[in-house]
């Protein structure tokens, strides 16, 4: 029961072994041994952190695998926020609009002076444009919004103080065609997974 368990927390946001541990309060020693069938197994992936290197953050690989059935999770809006606000928000908000009645954002924590020209490259590609300028998620942000870290240096800076974190690698240092591609893929992947769970409390107005 307990590999059910934490294969079902991380159907929709990645976590720490440490932050599993806590909310399954089991003894480390006995996580460890879970996570490491899951991984054998090749349900679960464990990545090191981009922002705190000391970390490592658990994404299920194998989303079938956590098909059951949930509450939906409601939201007037939701938030899409990494450090920059350059690249991997932009990108999953973009795609987020395609798909869904709700109010749709993107910010960062320390916000870039501009998109990511790969950023707006991949967008073109697939028929999606981005925001003009990044802007600071504590200029936007509402008590009752649904925000989601899409880097592990805006889940850290925020203090985990999110609705769900997806810890995707950064696109912008590698700056290829390639790499920005994949993350949009990574970003299309996660949103086939929550859109069918997410619903508005209120539908988003013409755009």
């Amino acid at each position: 029961m307990a590999r059910i368990d934490i294969v079902d927390r991380l159907r929709f946001t990645d976590l720490s072994p440490s932050e599993l541990q806590k909310a399954m309060g089991l003894p480390s020693n006995l996580m460890a041994h879970h996570l490491k069938v899951l991984q054998d197994a090749g349900i679960v992936d464990r990545r090191r952190s981009d922002g705190d290197r000391r970390r490592t953050y658990l994404t299920l690989t194998d989303r079938a695998a956590a098909e059951g059935v949930r509450e939906p999770f409601r939201a007037p809006r939701v938030i899409f926020v990494c450090s920059a606000n350059s690249a991997r928000s932009q990108l999953a908000a973009a795609q987020a609009r395609r798909s869904t009645l709700i109010e749709v954002a993107s910010a960062g924590t320390v916000p870039a002076s501009a998109v990511a020209a790969g950023a707006q490259s991949t967008a073109r590609r697939h028929g999606l444009s981005l925001e003009d300028v990044p802007q600071s998620i504590d200029a936007i942000r509402r008590t009752d919004d649904f925000v989601i870290a899409v880097c592990d240096q805006a889940y850290e800076e925020l203090d985990g103080d999110v609705a769900l974190h997806w810890s995707l690698p950064d696109p912008v240092p590698e700056g290829t065609d390639a790499a920005f591609d994949e993350a949009f893929a990574r970003i299309t992947d996660r949103l086939s997974t929550l859109l069918p769970h997410l619903e508005a409390t209120s539908e988003r107005g013409p755009s």
